[in-house]
């Protein structure tokens, strides 16, 4: 069983979400640290708010986990899988971005039941 994704200490969140909001003001891109510190500490704390094990959510290359009560997933493709890049989940996250809009522009894609996650978002 893979290790559970634990959420990072608030000073790290707190100077990662700065450096990337500098970055989005300045039009640099963001660092690839930051997004995979906050990805996995989001992602994290999704965990807890939505424990369970029948949608999998996706936030490629940095990790992936099992969310929200329902039927157990073991192996092979999960019946409900939500997949988004790193800014996407992180807007989301911190509540900059809506999941129906997400949604309605591709920047999600969720397939299968109990995949609408606004009723856990945001997260922090």
């Amino acid at each position: 069983m893979p290790a559970r994704l634990r959420p990072a200490a608030a000073a790290d969140v707190a100077a990662a979400q700065a450096r990337l909001a500098a970055a989005v003001a300045t039009g640099e891109p963001a660092s690839g640290t930051d997004l995979r510190l906050l990805a996995k500490h989001y992602l994290a704390l999704l965990e807890d708010r939505a424990p369970g094990r029948s949608v999998e959510v996706r936030v490629p290359p940095f990790a992936a986990v099992q969310v929200v009560e329902g039927v157990r997933h073991t192996r092979g493709t999960p019946p409900a899988v939500i997949e988004t890049d790193a800014g996407t989940w992180i807007a989301l996250a911190t509540g900059t971005l809506s999941w129906t809009e997400a949604v309605a522009d591709g920047r999600v894609q969720a397939s299968g039941e109990r995949t609408d996650l606004s009723a856990f978002l945001p997260l922090g």
